[in-house]
């Protein structure tokens, strides 16, 4: 739980960017012997995103920031602090933050990190930018939610891991396209997903993942900012659960009583598969590009391990001119092309001895 003063910061701007690249959950069914109905039935997920042998989480939160940063109106070295979530860093020790700081222009007088929750390290960012931006130590920061995620072949895992990125400049509410009104966090020690140092590949809790994981989290975080703010589910346009797959968000919206219509601008997974840290921050950039002055927004992100961030967002009527500039999500989703097996093995590097 997050305590202290509910004035919160706003969306300053937003971008965001998925691969070209896509692979069938049916030709990835068919490698393995699995029925494809079955896997497309149980998960939800018609296809993913797959990153080109030149992309990475660095490369991809490069190409969302750059759409944000012109969202915003700002000079990059107006930005005071660069956070980029992700589970697939390019390295081990090596910062992906200051690499995305300089592809921008916005080095040297700024704070930069790296962060890593899971899928929810994106939405941790922004919270961080929050409170530098409430707490004037900043004007802007960037919080980047970025994932090529992994998958071992084979593995459920390997019909959902995908790849995409959003990024959002956080800034003074008054200066903002939308306002983030409030946050809360339900965070505890559940061993749901791991990878280990070295290993190649996560491994997962299987039915674990469910309960006590992602059910337990988004409903103690959900009910935690509702009650915080004293809320109502009908006081909200747009509501956006973390997609592991497709069923997932659609069960909590049922437990919670959310009206499965509210969630269909943030559902991505069924066409871009889970993108991880980039997960929810994706989603809401869907939502953003659709939503009116006034509509307002509930997102909560899951993170294994486990934890979960909520969000109420106001948007305002900075969001019509902003959307002018700089490709709306919806550009990269249709623009695509499908791969065999064979040439996702090669891109996600899944050929030992290469």
């Amino acid at each position: 739980m997050l305590k202290g003063a509910t004035k919160m910061a706003g969306i300053a701007g937003y971008g965001a960017y998925v691969p070209k690249y896509r692979i069938k959950s049916e030709t990835i069914a068919e490698v393995w012997g699995e029925d494809p109905g079955r896997i497309q039935k149980g998960l939800g997920i018609m296809e993913k995103a797959v990153p080109a042998i030149d992309e990475d989480s660095a490369t991809l939160a490069v190409e969302s920031a750059r759409i944000a940063v012109k969202r915003a109106g700002i000079a990059p070295n107006e930005l005071g602090a660069v956070y980029v979530g992700s589970e697939s860093h390019p390295y081990a020790v090596k910062p992906t933050a200051t690499m995305v700081a300089q592809a921008l222009g916005a080095v040297p007088n700024l704070t930069a990190a790296d962060l890593e929750f899971a899928c929810k390290a994106g939405t941790a960012a922004i919270q961080i930018c929050m409170g530098l931006v409430d707490s004037k130590m900043i004007k802007y920061g960037i919080a980047i939610g970025a994932d090529t995620a992994q998958g071992r072949p084979g593995d459920a895992l390997e019909y959902s891991a995908a790849a995409g990125a959003a990024s959002y400049i956080i800034g003074p509410d008054d200066e903002s396209l939308a306002i983030l009104e409030d946050t809360f966090s339900y965070t505890t020690d559940t061993p749901d997903f791991w990878r280990r140092s070295k290993a190649d590949f996560p491994s997962h809790g299987g039915r674990f993942t469910g309960e006590p994981a992602y059910f337990k989290h988004i409903q103690g975080a959900f009910n935690g900012l509702m009650e915080k703010m004293q809320e109502k589910i009908e006081n909200y346009d747009y509501f956006i659960f973390h997609q592991p797959n497709a069923k997932f968000p659609l069960a909590v919206a049922k437990k919670l009583g959310v009206p499965k219509e509210k969630l269909t601008d943030g559902m991505l997974c069924p066409v871009i598969g889970n993108t991880y840290s980039g997960n929810v921050p994706l989603a809401l950039a869907n939502v953003l590009d659709k939503a009116k002055p006034g509509e307002r927004i509930f997102a909560v992100a899951f993170g294994s391990g486990a934890g979960s961030d909520a969000f109420s967002i106001k948007v305002t009527d900075r969001i019509k001119e902003a959307r002018k500039n700089g490709y709306s999500l919806s550009h990269f989703i249709e623009e695509k092309e499908y791969i065999p097996y064979a040439i996702y093995a090669k891109l996600r590097k899944k050929y030992k001895g290469m």
